[in-house]
């Protein structure tokens, strides 16, 4: 090799392996690239990345003297610094492990085909769901299998006064409100409907254990239904091929409902023959959304 082309290649090499802060433009594998280009390795591109599906929002009652969680998913595309506002659905039985991410990811689904408008799910996380979901009963049966019932009228509360107004006061929210329970859930969501109407817009009751304390929420349905003939109000009320335990109780809010209900109140029956109790709610909400449209 001629000396000239030695002594070329050289500097080259000495060029190359010298301080990046000594020779503008090259950047060595040791130096992090500009923030605006970020740099992946095939070992980065194979890393674990966590899935942000929402967030969880731990609230201090006062009422309850618990701290209780609550699982959020925003919708697509929401800023707080946006003036739109959205709808809220509260789903009970809202832990991580239970019925919140199905029924989020259910309800992000529909709205990007603009089956329902896009909405905030709030899951309710359980600590004792059959204390705060009943009310007191007077059925020793009902005492045997559940000891430490009869914790509704504080829950109610909790939701009513704590938690609503904490929700309303963190996210953008138009005042729809729409409840989701099932079974104790849907119990609890009659015993609302009933009691505190006005916490929520529309009630997704699903095989409703509406046979609790020898079915006297039910009893108390004609009379609600006649003084609350005209309310704006949604009711949807499902029901598993399975749910005969609970089927001549909700027989009752349904001839209620179908003898005195008019608009602006607005109620549907609807029959699942080929689901049963444990596998119902997914299919039945997503009816429930359907048939509720833009509420």
């Amino acid at each position: 090799m001629e000396r000239s082309s030695f002594i070329l290649l050289s500097s080259l090499i000495a060029l190359a392996a010298c301080d990046p802060g000594e020779a503008p433009g090259v950047t060595s594998d040791h130096q992090s690239a500009p923030s605006s280009v970020p740099v992946s390795t095939k070992s980065d591109a194979a890393a674990a990345m966590p899935f942000v599906f929402g967030e969880v929002r731990t609230l201090r009652s006062a009422i309850l003297q618990q701290d209780r969680v609550l699982n959020v998913a925003l919708p697509d595309g929401y800023s707080p610094d946006s003036a739109r506002a959205y709808p809220v659905i509260y789903v009970l039985d809202g832990s991580a492990n239970e019925d919140f991410a199905h029924i989020a990811g259910m309800a992000r689904f529909m709205a990007t085909y603009g089956l329902m408008p896009p909405a905030i799910i709030v899951g309710i996380a359980n600590v004792d769901r059959k204390h705060d979901f009943t009310h007191p009963t007077r059925n020793d049966s009902d005492k045997v299998w559940v000891p430490n019932s009869g914790g509704s009228a504080q829950f109610i509360r909790y939701i009513g006064d704590e938690m609503q107004p904490f929700i309303e006061k963190t996210y953008k929210t138009n005042g729809s409100r729409t409840l989701i329970g099932q079974s104790l859930g849907g119990l609890l969501g009659t015993e609302i409907l009933f009691n505190r109407p006005e916490l929520f817009d529309n009630y997704v009751l699903v095989s409703p254990s509406l046979w609790w304390d020898d079915g006297s929420l039910a009893t108390r349905a004609g009379n609600w239904c006649k003084e609350h003939a005209e309310t704006r109000k949604s009711v949807y009320i499902a029901v598993a091929s399975d749910d005969d335990m609970m089927q001549e109780d909700i027989d009752r809010v349904r001839t209620a409902l179908k003898a005195h209900a008019q608009e602006p109140l607005r109620w549907a029956y609807v029959e699942f023959p080929e689901e049963t109790h444990a596998s119902i709610l997914h299919l039945a909400v997503y009816r429930a959304f359907q048939w509720m449209g833009g509420s």
